[in-house]
């Protein structure tokens, strides 16, 4: 066997042993990711959704799950809006949480992002913008305040702050929430919204 036809062989018998095991870790781990996704979504329902226990979903479409927060007598508790779009860098994903009218936002937290280190990235920071989410109108689309302002008191009850250095970060989230708005109230008037959905688990 030629030199040349040896290195093909021994080559392609690398590629192939490393094919094999790229895709058994690949199967070995898919469960153990999944599972993981799934308490992270859990957790964050929790989390947005104040005395909410549980959470059973009562929509589901790509990117866009709505759960029923409960609380542990099996009350709703508020709702909870799983959502996803695109930011500066690559996918965002988010949860939302709403009370029981769907009037008003208890809290947003961000579940996936790969903005900027030190800017789009702040998207994540409770202090420098998550805080300017909590109790606003969700009544009617919301909007940036740019320049940021000083203070939360100095907010409309439908402005959030940009983050400094990262417009375009700020306007991705606030798109993805104005996105889940309309599909939220469409839904809503069709009478989609039973809380007597499927547990989230």
């Amino acid at each position: 066997m030629s030199l040349s036809s040896r290195m093909v062989a021994v080559l392609t018998l690398v590629g192939f042993l490393s094919g094999g095991f790229l895709a058994t870790v690949g199967h070995l781990t898919r469960e153990r990711i999944a599972l993981n996704k799934k308490m992270e979504v859990e957790r964050a329902i929790l989390a947005v959704v104040p005395g909410a226990s549980a959470g059973r979903i009562i929509h589901e479409e790509k990117d866009f799950t709505v759960y029923a927060g409960q609380d542990k007598d099996g009350q709703l508790a508020g709702f909870a809006v799983y959502a996803a779009g695109t930011g500066f860098q690559d996918k965002i994903v988010l949860m939302l949480g709403l009370d029981v009218s769907l009037s008003r936002i208890n809290s947003l937290t961000i579940l996936e992002q790969k903005e900027t280190p030190g800017l789009g990235a702040k998207i994540t920071d409770e202090t420098s913008f998550l805080v300017y989410w909590e109790g606003k109108d969700f009544g009617k689309p919301l909007s940036l305040r740019k320049p940021p302002a000083a203070s939360r008191e100095s907010l409309s009850a439908s402005e959030v702050n940009t983050i400094t250095g990262a417009t375009i970060s700020s306007q991705a989230v606030l798109q993805i929430v104005n996105s889940a708005r309309e599909r939220i109230i469409n839904l809503n008037k069709e009478g989609k919204l039973n809380p007597e959905g499927k547990d989230a688990k």
